[in-house]
């Protein structure tokens, strides 16, 4: 298996250009109520506290601070959309698993995060994050089995891999594609990339491309 898929140099124009254009932070969102018009396409990014969400939200935009990065797990406690060129929006979701709160509000998270993923008409694409070191965990699996039954379609993005040792990512792929083989909602494309050192960022870029609006 390839590290990495191929993408045409036509494709990774397409992505560099896109998020060569105007980026805004647009709103946070607590509630569904409060949801933008679904006037452009979406695609969200979803994983486990910790996974590099913001992290690579900045690195694949080129912009340092417009996601806030942090150490502490689960600190993105809503629904927090960037708009791209006018052509697409970016929707960080709050991450699933550990997090620094109370029961109260990690369920108000949950509940909303699984309405809107259920619901939103124009959710083009579920970027799933799994940190390479540690592979797919069980609540990844229940968040699989939810987009699956919904039939929106989601994709594994693979983060942190420059933390590897020399032939361990092959493996990871090996495993990771095979778990999600025969699932219906899955996209049979797993990305690998690292924040820091800008691996597969331009993958990622061509990618969400190819799912905004035309230029």
């Amino acid at each position: 298996m390839r590290d990495q898929p191929e993408y045409s140099e036509a494709a990774l124009e397409d992505g560099r250009l896109l998020f060569a254009r105007d980026i805004n932070f647009m709103l946070s969102v607590v509630s569904l109520d409060k949801l933008p018009p679904a006037a452009l396409p979406e695609v969200c990014f979803a994983g486990r506290s910790n996974v590099g969400k913001s992290s690579l939200i900045n690195a694949v935009t080129g912009r340092k601070g417009l996601a806030r990065a942090s150490n502490t797990p689960g600190r993105t406690r809503e629904l927090n959309y960037f708009n791209i060129d006018d052509r697409l929006h970016v929707v960080d979701l709050p991450g699933y698993g550990y997090a620094r709160a109370s029961k109260t509000d990690i369920a108000r998270w949950t509940k909303l995060t699984r309405a809107f993923l259920r619901g939103r008409a124009n959710l083009r694409r579920v970027f799933v994050l799994i940190d390479s070191r540690h592979g797919l965990k069980p609540n990844d699996f229940e968040l699989f089995d939810m987009l699956d039954e919904a039939a929106v379609t989601y994709q594994i993005i693979l983060t942190k891999t420059d933390k590897l040792k020399k032939g361990e990512l092959a493996k990871v792929l090996t495993k990771t594609q095979t778990s999600i083989a025969k699932r219906p909602a899955a996209f049979p494309v797993i990305i690998s990339t690292s924040s820091e050192k800008k691996t597969g960022i331009d993958l990622l870029r061509a990618e969400i491309a190819t799912l905004a609006l035309p230029a």
